[in-house]
C-alpha cells in the first residue's frame, strides 16, 4: 500500500514538474526521489531524468549513474547501466500479450512473465526507440533513431531500423 502511494506522489506531483532546460531543479528533485525513495536509481549529480518518464509499478526497473532519460520515456521495466542516454519517447518493454490461442481472444490471455531488457554501460538509443522484452544492448552500442530493437544489439555497434539491424561498428 504504501509504494502505491509512493507512486500516487511521483505520477500526480514529479512527473508533471517542468523541464530541467526551464528549471534543473526539477530535474534533480526527481534523481532524488527515484533514488532514495523507490530505490530504482543510484543516486548522483550526473544524472537527469524528465518531465513524463513513466517507470511503471517501480518493479523489475533499475537504472545505474550518470544517466540521461529525456522526457516521456515509457520505462515498463529494465536493466539501465552507467552512462547511458534515452532520447524522448523511447520505450523500454518487458511485458507483452499471450496470444497463443487462436480461440480465445487476446484480451484475456493475460500477460508474458516480466522479462526486462538490459542496457549495458554507455549506451545511447535514439528518439523514439522501441526496446522489446528481454534484448540485451550490448556496452557503447548505439540505436538509431526510430529503431525496433527485437534482437540483441552487439557491443560497440550502431543499429537501426525495422526491425533494427547492424548499421556498422563503432
Amino acid at each position: 500500500m504504501f509504494r502505491k502511494i509512493k507512486l500516487v506522489f511521483y505520477y500526480t506531483i514529479l512527473y508533471n514538474l517542468p523541464n530541467s532546460r526551464f528549471l534543473n531543479v526539477c530535474s534533480k528533485i526527481r534523481v532524488l526521489y527515484l533514488s532514495k525513495v523507490m530505490n530504482i536509481l543510484e543516486y548522483d549529480n550526473g544524472s537527469k531524468i524528465e518531465q513524463g518518464v513513466y517507470v511503471s509499478d517501480c518493479k523489475n526497473i533499475s537504472i545505474g549513474i550518470n544517466c540521461r532519460i529525456n522526457e516521456n520515456v515509457f520505462i515498463q521495466g529494465a536493466n539501465i547501466g552507467d552512462n547511458v542516454l534515452i532520447a524522448p519517447n523511447c520505450s523500454l518493454l518487458s511485458v507483452s500479450h499471450i496470444h497463443k490461442d487462436k480461440e480465445i481472444p487476446i484480451v484475456f490471455q493475460g500477460e508474458t512473465d516480466p522479462n526486462p531488457p538490459i542496457l549495458k554501460d554507455n549506451v545511447w538509443l535514439g528518439r523514439n526507440v522501441i526496446v522489446l522484452p528481454g534484448v540485451t544492448i550490448g556496452e557503447g552500442a548505439i540505436v538509431a533513431a526510430g529503431a525496433v530493437v527485437n534482437k540483441d544489439v552487439e557491443s560497440f555497434s550502431i543499429y537501426g531500423g525495422v526491425p533494427a539491424k547492424l548499421i556498422k561498428k563503432r
